[in-house]
């Protein structure tokens, strides 16, 4: 077995489907069809990844998003009939690692839970080294998988780190959401890029002091995004 993925979902016939292609895969899935059960899940089993429905019987997805979260920091897809542009930007700005809207092609949620994973892993940035800016003010550690601000570790979510470290790796370098999408998401499908602004949202709030004046991250009108932090000697 390659590690647990808890999948939170209520409609018995989509979760048998989901379970036999990640079976196949070496995954044990546990499955939680309330959300109560899906929090309990999570604290005893603490999984690799949670594929997460937003719709269940018992409580919002969205809260038990915000407990699995509090219990640790585990990578999250969101499975959703909101398909919207709107509702997916908003599981984004949640915190969500990835969202797969149904209808979905098992395949295709497949290879998005081993992106996640990917990403999410430390050995993706084992060679990256440890930079600080603005006077230690912010430190990006790519060996730890960490981010400090003034010296205390900051809880980001591997997707959130994945496309700081990006920016920061290309400081004062202007960099598209396309980019930004290829190059810390790994995203291979149309319609992400809007993802990106829910990320940086995100990460402004956790390492800005005052996020709607960002001393780190520039939005570049119709362009994209830079790192402009000064990378200490």
């Amino acid at each position: 077995m390659i590690g647990s993925i808890l999948l939170i979902e209520d409609d018995k016939k989509i979760a048998r489907v989901v379970k036999v292609y990640l079976d196949g895969e070496g995954y044990r899935v546990i499955h939680a069809d309330h959300g109560r059960a899906a929090i309990e899940a999570a604290r005893k089993e603490r999984p690799l990844l949670v594929i997460l429905d937003l719709m269940l019987p018992d409580i919002s997805g969205e809260e038990v998003y915000q407990e699995v979260k509090a219990i640790a920091d585990i990578p999250v897809i969101m499975l959703t009939a909101k398909s919207s542009e709107e509702e997916r930007v908003a599981g984004f700005a949640l915190g969500a690692d990835d969202y797969v809207v149904k209808p979905f092609s098992p395949r295709e949620l497949l290879y998005r839970v081993k992106a996640v994973l990917k990403r999410s892993g430390k050995k993706d940035l084992s060679g990256a080294e440890s930079a600080s800016f603005n006077k230690g003010v912010l430190t990006v550690d790519g060996q730890r998988y960490e981010v400090k601000k003034n010296g205390l570790p900051l809880n980001l979510t591997p997707s959130e780190f994945k496309v700081l470290h990006a920016l920061a790796s290309h400081p004062e370098r202007v960099m598209t959401r396309g980019e930004l999408v290829d190059q810390a998401l790994g995203y291979q499908f149309e319609g992400y890029e809007r993802s990106i602004d829910a990320h940086i949202k995100n990460i402004r709030q956790k390492i800005e002091e005052d996020p709607k004046n960002p001393a780190f991250i520039l939005t570049v009108y119709g362009v994209g995004y830079k790192f402009t932090g000064r990378r200490d000697d």
